[in-house]
């Protein structure tokens, strides 16, 4: 069975290390698996609720799109597109919007935290809050069912956003799906090591905090200079260095093999000088994204060549996504005008009440069965039956065989009803069957 991942890639900012090594090489090595059909898209939608930097959205929709195809994602083996070139994505969003209580939003985190700060300034609870921002689950939800993805690659922080599309795609399709579910449930798949990489301080390697190493950006010569300032201790050449819980040392662990990792450890314990040390990292990482450093910067010297690979990912991606959203248009109701068939309550309604058969027990002990018509005058009266299967036996041949049955039946006509009269009653049972 073929498992579709979807990866999501806001497009604010510029990727580095951390980015790389968290999300970026192992969702393109998970990509390459025979079993897998991996979707990667930019997010730039989700862009919009945090950046009003028209300027700053374009050049990094264009930078994060180089450095993943640099990095090696391969846009034949998967679909590669823009969120904002796929509109049957905000017709979708609407459609969620329109299912998913205001309640379920109210208990966001992102929003929750909001609120939260702005209350604690002292400030209204929904200052500077947006719509955008509030209702960014259902756009996430959107992005994930448009393409009925199984597993979705997440940080911890965004668990609570895949239980929400859950949410929400279960109400969909009790709500229209008629016995046909049109969203699959998709997991969360949370990597543990996704947020373990360091910055140059030894907390989480973050633009927030200023202590990020490039990726791509400002060639070998920023790589080498922000590798110069990782925090290290001051212990001299020749003194034993202690590996664990150094920065340094768990960078390096991200790009070598085990033999390699064992090697530097035994040198940091033999007094290897942290400024060698620092170069042996340089050579490890530079040996791995060098060359894609150079891709990178032939793909941003034409970036036609990135418009067209992501223009052929949105074509595949609509292959995809309009057949799906003809079928929710046609669910809710977004139907082109025709004939209009009778709902069935109409039908219900327009049709003419039928006689019923009605089984009883007496107080003799016995049982009985009669005919009313839909005015309630009884138009069939049974004798009474030492059972109640008896009793059912002879409103099943009623049912089925209509007026052929009346000889032989032990029934009595109602007072004042003839035999036309109910054969008539019966004749309409037979046809509703």
């Amino acid at each position: 069975m073929t498992t579709r991942v979807l990866t999501g890639i806001t497009t604010t900012g510029i990727l580095h290390l951390g980015n790389y090594v968290g999300a970026i090489r192992p969702c393109i090595v998970a990509s390459r698996q025979a079993d897998v059909e991996s979707f990667f898209f930019m997010a730039d939608y989700h862009a919009l609720i945090k950046c009003d930097d028209p300027d700053r959205i374009e050049r990094s929709r264009l930078q994060i799109a180089a450095t993943w195809l640099a990095a090696g994602l391969d846009p034949s083996k998967v679909t590669f597109y823009r969120q904002s070139d796929i509109p049957e994505i905000p017709e979708l969003t609407w459609l969620l919007t329109c299912v998913t209580g205001k309640g379920q939003m109210n208990r966001a985190h992102a929003y929750k935290a909001s609120v939260d700060a702005n209350l604690a300034a002292g400030e209204d609870a929904d200052a500077n809050i947006s719509m955008g921002l509030y209702s960014y689950p259902i756009l996430m939800a959107a992005d994930i069912l448009m393409f009925n993805a199984h597993v979705v690659p997440v940080g911890k922080d965004q668990v609570q956003h895949i239980e929400m599309t859950r949410d929400v795609a279960q109400r969909f399709n009790h709500l229209f799906g008629q016995g046909h579910d049109f969203f699959v449930l998709p997991e969360a798949q949370v990597d543990a090591e996704m947020e373990l990489l360091p910055g140059l301080d030894g907390r989480k390697m973050s633009k927030s905090y200023d202590n990020v190493i490039p990726l791509f950006e400002g060639g070998a010569k920023a790589l080498r200079e922000a590798i110069a300032r990782i925090v290290t201790d001051s212990k001299l050449p020749g003194e034993p260095k202690q590996a664990e819980g150094s920065a340094l040392v768990t960078i390096y662990d991200a790009f070598a093999t085990p033999a390699q990792r064992a090697a530097f450890r035994a040198e940091l314990q033999a007094g290897l000088a942290w400024g060698e040390a620092k170069q042996r990292l340089y050579d490890l990482i530079d040996a791995e994204i060098g060359p894609m450093r150079a891709k990178y910067e032939a793909l941003m010297a034409h970036p036609e060549r990135i418009e067209a690979t992501l223009q052929e990912g949105a074509a595949k991606a609509r292959a995809l996504a309009a057949p799906l959203m003809a079928r929710l248009r046609e669910a809710v109701g977004l139907r082109r005008f025709q004939a209009l068939k009778a709902s069935t309550k109409e039908v219900a309604k327009a049709r003419p009440a039928l006689p019923v058969f009605k089984q009883y027990r007496e107080s003799d002990g016995r049982f009985y069965f009669k005919l009313s018509a839909a005015d309630g005058r009884v138009l069939l009266q049974s004798q009474g039956f030492e059972g109640g299967r008896d009793a059912g036996e002879w409103v099943k041949r009623l049912k089925t065989e209509g007026a052929g049955a009346l000889a032989a039946a032990p029934v009595e006509r109602g007072e004042g009803v003839s035999e036309a009269e109910v054969a008539e009653a019966l004749s309409a049972l037979l046809a509703a069957e």
